[in-house]
């Protein structure tokens, strides 16, 4: 689980705090209305931690003076204030929030493998405020899963080779592997995707104002690159790009 990693010191507290921190990712990241002994022990053991007594534990947070947790649902949910606080102290980081909830979605809808660990290699450089270099490889990564997704359906390349010859009819490109991309331009495959009606025209729009990014930002520059910006590009590309051409 990406969000231990997200918070500072998490692999240094105590098996209370660490408890205390996945309780409220359940609450505010998953959005789950309770938890129960066995999912935080599973928590646990994704975020390699050996799992303690967590039984015991979640009792005793439950019977403290305040509690600092409620039973609720047949399990516990943390007390409002204790919510309210982690909140503060953890639910203002964008960057926790965010790439935790991103990378929670992805299991359940990106099949590749090789792609979701692209991906978590690119929120890497996000957690680290490498936000260039986070930009420019989510790029890499949707326009990677673009020439695969026209690859593995005949008829998509069949419409894409069509609309090559209605964009540039002086092109003698026929496409058929992936080498045969490199004839082209990112922006001319695009431009192809949008003459042969491959989706919609609001893919083609993010992936052309996200190309202009990526362009803008490839190269050294003394242009500022902000948490925002790539909130924005990671966001698109991964959500209308990756998880809608399947």
């Amino acid at each position: 689980m990406e969000f231990a990693e997200s918070v500072s010191g998490f692999y240094n507290k105590n098996h209370v705090d660490q408890l205390m921190l996945l309780g409220w990712y359940m609450e505010a990241v998953e959005g789950k209305i309770s938890f129960s002994a066995p999912v935080i022990r599973n928590a646990f053991v994704q975020v390699g931690v050996d799992p303690p007594d967590v039984s015991k534990y979640l009792k005793r947070q439950a019977d403290k003076k305040p509690p600092q947790l409620i039973r609720a649902n047949g399990g516990f949910k943390l007390a409002g204030a204790v919510k309210r606080s982690f909140d503060s102290r953890i639910g203002n980081n964008p960057s926790v929030v965010a790439v935790s909830k991103l990378l929670s979605d992805l299991p359940a809808k990106v099949p590749n493998l090789a792609e979701r660990d692209f991906l978590s290699e690119a929120l890497n450089c996000y957690k680290v405020k490498a936000y260039r270099a986070a930009i420019v490889m989510v790029w890499n990564l949707a326009y990677d899963h673009l020439m695969e997704w026209l690859l593995a359906d005949q008829t998509r390349l069949d419409k894409f080779n069509t609309g090559i010859t209605k964009k540039y009819p002086k092109s003698k490109v026929v496409v058929s592997v992936r080498d045969d991309f490199d004839e082209f331009k990112e922006f001319e495959v695009i431009q192809i995707c949008r003459t042969a009606r491959l989706f919609n025209k609001n893919v083609v729009d993010i992936m052309e104002a996200k190309l202009k990014r990526r362009n803008s930002f490839a190269h050294p520059s003394t242009i500022v690159v902000t948490q925002a910006q790539a909130d924005d590009a990671i966001t698109d590309l991964v959500n209308n790009v990756v998880l809608t051409l399947l």
